[in-house]
């Protein structure tokens, strides 16, 4: 069976080890028709809608690009953004520190839309209803993730190297260096995919909770009327 699929794969063209979405058919209805059902890995499912990292000093890169792909819909990569805040960093010290809210910050602006960093108390993490960079330490270790969504107890990010997670609020709050990073422009999706991150496995009816919110709300973190046409 294995040498099967070994087969398959190189005929099809397909790097060995590498994921892939398939479709699993079924016999559903009455009369044999047949159904297709999209079946996804546990590890498409952790890093959906999620930039993956390539490299150690990219999490910055990745968090942006998400943001940028899933709620502008901007054709962007990781290394397409490294390039870019390359062009605005002082390379030898992203090579030690990695790069820096300065460096997305030129980045964003490069591409003519606005960037804002705010210093917020945790119990207003609530409020935040977009999508937005956060700094985290993680065992000592700074790291870049995009803050999805904060609901009742828990607050949700995407990670660039550990994909969709959960944490507790308190724990999230204890590696949490106060400040979110919101990119505003024209063509935001107010019904994107980071504002709906995969439920656990074992919750229920957890992702109907996530709501677009409206116009007023966006202004509250610095769009401007013009962005919504």
């Amino acid at each position: 069976m294995r040498a099967l699929l070994l087969t398959l794969l190189v005929v099809l063209g397909l790097p060995l080890g590498q994921a892939v979405a398939v479709q699993r058919m079924a016999v559903a209805l009455p009369g044999g028709t047949m159904v297709y059902k999209p079946v996804q890995s546990i590890r498409e499912r952790r890093f959906a809608n999620i930039v993956q990292q390539k490299t150690d000093f990219s999490c910055g890169a990745a968090a942006l690009a998400t943001i940028l792909k899933q709620a502008y819909w901007l054709d962007v990569d990781e290394a397409h953004i490294i390039e870019g805040m390359l062009a605005h960093s002082d390379h030898d010290q992203v090579r030690v520190q990695g790069f820096s809210m300065l460096d997305m910050k030129r980045y964003v602006e490069s591409l003519g839309m606005r960037a804002r960093g705010y210093r917020i108390p945790a119990e207003s993490l609530q409020s935040v209803t977009i999508p937005v960079v956060v700094l985290m330490d993680i065992r000592g270790y700074k790291h870049f993730v995009v803050l999805q969504r904060t609901q009742n107890d828990w607050v949700y990010v995407g990670d660039p190297v550990l994909g969709n997670k959960r944490y507790k609020f308190d724990d999230f709050v204890k590696g949490w260096n106060g400040i979110i990073f919101a990119v505003i422009g024209p063509g935001y999706d107010k019904g994107n995919a980071l504002l709906a991150p995969p439920a656990p496995l074992t919750a229920k009816h957890r992702i109907n909770d996530f709501q677009p919110i409206d116009d007023a709300q966006l202004m509250e973190f610095g769009f401007i009327q013009s962005d919504f046409f």
